[in-house]
């Protein structure tokens, strides 16, 4: 994936003050160096306890390595995401969005069968580092999406 141009067609939600806002994901990430962190579920174990909190307790550091945004995306709605955001805490820190229909996860070849489970189609837990243009600069799968190893990344290039 890394090379990678993102369709910037895609529209993607969430909630602000109240109302259901959407944007295309050109609208949202062009023009900044940005993080989309992807999570199979909101409220999921590894998902709250880990990988959103991660962001959120390092943020700062995302900062200072040049980063202008940080997404969580999730194949679930905005509401869910919305409330997964106070929940945890995100505030301004870390931007929850809702691929509802997951069609930014299959645009991107991360759209899971998760049935066995008992969860749909689910977004696979990656990470990806996207510059100005919306191109792919880094991608991980698993234990590489968590905060940690992407800000690894992101010294290691630092622009």
């Amino acid at each position: 994936m890394e090379g990678q141009v993102l369709d910037g067609s895609i529209e993607i939600a969430w909630r602000e003050g109240g109302e259901t806002k959407k944007e295309t994901i050109s609208s949202l990430f062009k023009g900044k160096r940005s993080v989309l962190f992807a999570v199979p579920g909101a409220f999921t174990p590894t998902c709250s306890e880990k990988h959103l909190p991660g962001f959120i307790a390092q943020s700062d550091e995302f900062k200072q390595s040049g980063v202008d945004l940080i997404v969580c995306l999730s194949v679930n709605d905005p509401f869910v995401m919305a409330a997964w955001a106070e929940q945890q805490g995100a505030g301004d820190k870390v931007k929850l969005v809702a691929d509802g229909n997951g069609t930014f996860s299959k645009s991107v070849g991360q759209l899971s069968d998760k049935t066995a489970h008992n969860m749909g189609m689910r977004s696979e837990r990656y990470a990806i580092v996207i510059d100005s243009d919306l191109k792919v600069e880094y991608f991980a799968k698993g234990d590489g999406s968590f905060a940690g190893p992407v800000l690894e990344f992101l010294r290691s290039s630092k622009k």
